[in-house]
């Protein structure tokens, strides 16, 4: 959409605005044929997107021991004919009827209270396929896993396990541990189809538990492998059936919670020379890879230079060379940047598909971390092995937001703009050469993208830690946030910067548009 311009940006206001249901969510709006949809904690409602005016309202019955599902953190729902799909606080994924909000199945997801397992992500349709990612398994020995539903009915069709199993393809990759004692492989971001090719693409993450890669186990001979596969990789899954088309593996036995987890964007770029499709993705070191979308093939890494993980990246393989200066030694501190929660996050990146540049909201910190290996028994009963403390960057001037622009082709970052207060949106970039973002200081604001400079800005009643999207109605273009919500990764953020003190709870939809 390009109604909204450099030229223009700096008159929107304020359209219509609507209160949602109280919930610790992270929310994607998702508009079709002049109605926003929006999920909130247990509730889905249908709104005019023109006016704001309420067409209808699902509202979940939940189990007495959810108490109103404000822990539900859905970031997006997905939409296919004339069906809306929802995941649930209790587990289960819905479809409604797009036009009545009438419940049309229902299907459990996750067994029931399922310790550390949750649906923080979103699903994503294809081939006649509901297809969602299980996390956290933080206590859930086996980890997580992906399950392709049928659109029409709900019913199961097949489950990609995203850890390993004995006797499977990398199965070997977890330092001998048996299956209940591999955690983690969480998938909270959604995935990414490509119909040309029929696959969808899938980031996982990381163990949790880092003693079970690192510590020597009894009865083990010879080398081990420790890389524990899918661990911070990208899966390329045919979503008929499941099976695995290819992987790549971007960082081999992490240990320090620095998933590769985030969104799947499919490009076509210039490479050497010649147009060519790509799956690029980013961990939160805010390094980059791109892989052939085909054959999962690496092609090349982009470093933003905010980390000190890797000491060089092949450029042939994309293998990593980990800085022995942060490896783990029980109980002796060491200084890791980014920290756990990472230089980028959840908050998507934005890709402008016509200059191949990537918008990149970017948090600078560190942490101090102590190892302490934990035994199987002692984690399955709420033990840590590693302890993180955030902390301000070596030589940091205090600005510890960022959003920078990255020319993929070329890897040359072209602007990057700093403040202080950390971003908490994703980025959002539009074919009127804007790209939009929201920081903890509650600001929502629109930079252009050619250069950087702040274009407009308007203070918001919360700050908007969620998903921006643009649409148009009858031929004016909106831009949607969502305001509040108090995300765990915007309360690393406040801490940063203190007097940041601002609400985390009361979500409102603002909704913008020019005079």
């Amino acid at each position: 959409l390009k109604q909204i311009t450099r030229a223009n940006v700096g008159k929107l206001q304020t359209v219509w605005s609507w209160t949602l249901p109280d919930s610790s969510n992270e929310i994607t709006p998702l508009v079709h044929d002049g109605v926003l949809f929006i999920a909130s904690g247990a509730t889905v409602q249908a709104l005019d997107a023109a006016t704001g005016n309420l067409l209808w309202q699902y509202v979940r019955p939940l189990p007495e021991r959810l108490n109103g599902g404000r822990g539900g953190r859905t970031k997006s729902i997905a939409m296919h004919g004339e069906h809306l799909y929802v995941p649930t606080v209790d587990g289960h994924l819905v479809a409604l009827e797009m036009r009545t909000g009438k419940l049309v199945w229902d299907q459990p997801i996750l067994p029931e209270r399922a310790a550390g397992l949750a649906l923080n992500g979103g699903p994503i349709v294809a081939a006649g396929h509901v297809i969602i990612g299980v996390s956290l398994g933080v206590q859930s020995g086996g980890g997580c896993y992906i399950v392709g539903l049928d659109a029409a009915t709900g019913r199961e069709q097949w489950r990609f396990d995203t850890i390993a199993r004995p006797g499977s393809p990398g199965g070997d990759s977890w330092n001998g541990a048996p299956v209940d004692e591999r955690f983690g492989a969480g998938v909270w971001t959604t995935g990414s189809y490509d119909a040309e090719l029929d696959l969808v693409y899938f980031g996982i993450s990381n163990t949790y538990t880092s003693a079970t890669l690192l510590e020597p186990r009894a009865g083990a001979t010879g080398v081990t492998n420790n890389d524990a596969l899918y661990t911070n990789s990208t899966v390329a899954l045919r979503p008929a059936t499941g099976e695995l088309a290819w992987h790549y593996q971007h960082h081999r036995g992490d240990v320090w919670d620095l998933d590769w987890v985030f969104e799947q964007t499919i490009a076509t770029l210039p490479v050497n020379g010649r147009p060519r499709k790509l799956v690029i993705t980013g961990g939160k070191e805010a390094v980059f890879d791109a892989m052939d979308a085909a054959t999962g093939q690496f092609v090349f890494a982009r470093d933003l230079g905010v980390q000190n993980i890797f000491l060089s990246i092949d450029p042939l393989t994309g293998e990593k060379q980990i800085n022995p200066a942060i490896a783990p030694e029980v109980g002796v501190p060491k200084l890791v940047c980014p920290g756990n929660f990472g230089a980028r996050n959840w908050p998507a990146t934005a890709l402008n598909p016509g200059s191949g540049v990537l918008f990149v909201p970017i948090m600078e910190t560190c942490s101090d971390y102590t190892y302490a290996p934990t035994t199987p028994e002692q984690w399955a009963k709420g033990g840590v092995d590693m302890r993180f403390v955030a902390r301000i960057a070596p030589g940091s001037d205090g600005n510890f937001g960022r959003l920078t622009a990255i020319d993929l082709a070329t890897g040359k970052i072209l602007w990057a703009h700093r403040q202080r207060a950390p971003f908490a949106s994703a980025a959002l970039a539009t074919a009127g050469g804007v790209v939009f973002g929201g920081d903890l200081d509650r600001y929502f604001a629109a930079w252009d993208q050619s250069n950087g400079k702040l274009l407009w800005r308007t203070r918001l009643s919360a700050a908007p830690e969620s998903f921006p999207v643009s649409y148009a109605v009858n031929g004016r273009q909106y831009v949607a946030v969502v305001a509040g919500g108090g995300s765990v990764l915007a309360s690393l953020g406040r801490g940063l910067a203190p007097e940041l003190a601002v609400p985390t709870s009361g979500l409102t939809l603002m909704v913008f548009g020019l005079p």
